[in-house]
């Protein structure tokens, strides 16, 4: 990765002289650049930009939307977020008079997280080895994480695990027509995972889950299911 490159990465993705800073003292080799610059700014978020991008009101809006209107929560819902980032899809499911809870594993964003939706409980932890006892949820969400997630199957039986029977889960997440997009940028597409719609759907059945369906609106896939 040449200084050239650096620079362009730089400008497309808005890093600042602080990421920059970060970078250097990571004492990483050249070539770790663009696996750097992923969890940066995607998979693990951390730094002021972050904070700014993830806090934002309009941050994956429509995948909020999107999610909120499939789990339909009512007052005595328990919600589970994995990969909560700034917190607002726990902010607005506690207006719906629901409890929510958030997992992210980035220190950062459960900072942040904690700050938006200071009603909610936010915890660090990953999503292949949830902290939570079986059947304590009623719903459980993921907005624009499951892209990321090394063992998909696992961490849906992991979501299984903690619902309660009868329980909801909504998975928004970027299907392969948006790959190269705005949407899943290079080097970031490179390292995530796309789905068809059956095989977004197959996932789910392979994990014990019901019920399953997967609607695509645009390369947007939401993933709906009970357990």
């Amino acid at each position: 990765m040449s200084a050239g490159d650096v620079e362009e990465r730089r400008r497309a993705f808005g890093l600042e002289d602080e990421d920059l800073a970060a970078w250097q003292a990571a004492g990483l080799p050249a070539g770790a650049f663009d696996d750097w610059l992923t969890d940066r700014v995607a998979r693990r978020p951390t730094g002021t930009r972050a904070r700014r991008v993830y806090g934002a009101e309009d941050v994956h809006e429509w995948a909020r939307s999107a999610i909120l209107e499939a789990l339909a929560l009512q007052p005595d819902d328990r919600l589970l977020e994995i990969g909560c980032g700034g917190g607002l899809l726990l902010r607005e499911a506690i207006v719906t008079g629901a409890s929510a809870t958030g997992l992210d594993h980035s220190e950062e964003m459960v900072e942040l997280a904690r700050e938006r939706a200071p009603r909610s409980l936010v915890v660090h932890g990953r999503a292949e080895s949830l902290p939570f006892p079986d059947a304590a949820f009623t719903a459980v969400a993921m907005s624009v994480v499951f892209f990321f997630l090394p063992d998909p199957v696992g961490v849906l039986r992991e979501c299984r695990r903690v619902l309660a029977a009868g329980a909801r889960i909504a998975v928004y997440t970027t299907g392969p027509e948006l790959r190269g997009t705005p949407a899943a940028p290079e080097p970031i597409a490179s390292r995530g995972r796309f789905y068809a719609d059956d095989e977004l759907a197959a996932l789910a059945e392979r994990a014990g889950l019901r019920d399953v369906a997967v609607r695509n609106r645009g390369g947007g896939q939401l993933l709906t299911a009970r357990t």
